[in-house]
């Protein structure tokens, strides 16, 4: 148990979604074609100045595009200059987040148009009853109440596949962080068990995805795209619920959080492509990481190699390798005869690597095998795990 110490208040960001009435979507869909052509400049003349036919280059920052773009809000009906200037300032972070010359311009209209963006700066929004005034427009929101009383950084109108649009406000939040009750816990990331701790409760594969499969098919080749939209939204929040009340339920219990480094990237270019996505391991790595850090949890990803392998008793690699043992959940160590499932033996061994030191926490304890190990123990152990199994 974690020694008792005084709770902690720290001051944190969430950002709150309300969904705007749809009243107000006509308008700002023609906001968002003019925040698509302040975009499309400042990428273009972003670009000409980073490679000029003649002279030296030149990176034009916020403050250089913001005096380019001076007096264009009257070029515009809907959007002011404050809404412009927040348009350069999030182009010049996406350029330098992904260190291009040219970043993609937003297309307005066609089948490959970009979704409706429009941000704003705390100034411009405005409470007005039970409405909000943006840009000399009303604009109703759903659960306005949720509104009183907080104050808003620089946030975004945004609109979803489906043509809905959101309000999304950062707001600062007060956390009190109290140690937990528990004190370490590994978790092992799977296909068929999403997400399994050394103790506790298995978050099991749902098939977020794979179980509406069927019917996104069907709503496709009858040219329903919107129906198909709807069933992908359906899964995605689904999906995020799960991995929502999991991690959740995982920070408010364990001090050390330890998760395996498996990467999502990779394993798409594989068969196993659609499990892969619908599990949603980045997002499971993303919350748990927020979370953690208001919460003042310490949460480690840790190198997976071995960790099938290992026995967390004595720590000798005695357990199945390759593909096509796969199937054996259950194995049997062949030095010290402990009996492990396979998920929960390297969701152990994860837990055991996030308790060592910080120079040690990208490494898996007691990786070298014995000099013991045999080609005829490793034939009697799987063989002893099948029948187990």
């Amino acid at each position: 148990m974690p020694e008792e110490c005084a709770p902690e208040t720290r001051r944190c960001i969430r950002t709150l979604r309300l969904k705007v009435k749809p009243e107000a979507y006509a308008w700002l869909n023609a906001a968002a074609i003019e925040v698509n052509q302040a975009w499309n400049y400042a990428n273009a003349t972003s670009e000409k100045a980073a490679r000029p036919f003649a002279g030296p280059s030149k990176w034009l920052s916020a403050f250089n595009l913001n005096k380019l773009t001076a007096g264009a809000s009257a070029c515009f009906e809907r959007i002011q200059s404050d809404t412009i200037q927040r348009v350069n300032a999030e182009f010049v972070t996406r350029r330098k987040q992904f260190k291009k010359t040219r970043l993609r311009y937003r297309k307005s209209f066609g089948s490959n148009r970009a979704l409706g963006w429009i941000p704003l700066k705390p100034i411009q929004l405005k409470r007005k009853g039970k409405s909000l005034r943006f840009s000399g427009k009303a604009i109703r929101v759903f659960e306005h109440e949720r509104l009183d009383g907080v104050k808003w950084k620089c946030g975004c109108f945004s609109q979803d596949p489906l043509g809905d649009w959101y309000l999304c406000l950062p707001v600062a939040i007060e956390v009190v962080q109290e140690p937990a009750p528990q004190e370490a816990v590994g978790i092992d990331l799977g296909l068929k068990t999403t997400a399994t701790p050394s103790r506790g409760q298995k978050l099991d594969a749902s098939c977020f995805y794979r179980g509406i499969e069927k019917k996104i098919a069907q709503a496709q080749r009858r040219a329903h795209k919107r129906q198909a939209k709807r069933l992908h939204r359906r899964a995605a929040r689904r999906r995020k619920e799960a991995l929502h009340r999991f991690t959740t339920a995982i920070v408010r219990r364990y001090q050390t959080i330890g998760v395996g480094d498996v990467s999502s990237l990779k394993l798409v270019k594989t068969s196993m492509a659609k499990a892969v996505l619908d599990s949603g391991w980045g997002m499971l790595k993303t919350q748990l990481l927020y979370k953690g850090r208001d919460a003042g949890r310490g949460v480690v990803i840790v190198n997976e190699r071995n960790t099938t392998r290992a026995c967390s008793n004595c720590h000798a690699l005695t357990g199945p390798t390759g593909v096509e043992q796969l199937d054996v959940r259950v194995w049997v160590c062949g030095e010290c005869g402990g009996i492990h499932d396979r998920d929960t033996c390297a969701a152990k061994n994860i837990e055991l690597a996030a308790r060592s030191s910080p120079s040690m926490r990208e490494q898996v304890v007691a990786l070298s095998a014995p000099p013991s190990q045999a080609p005829r123990l490793r034939k009697a152990r799987i063989s002893a795990g099948k029948a187990a199994a």
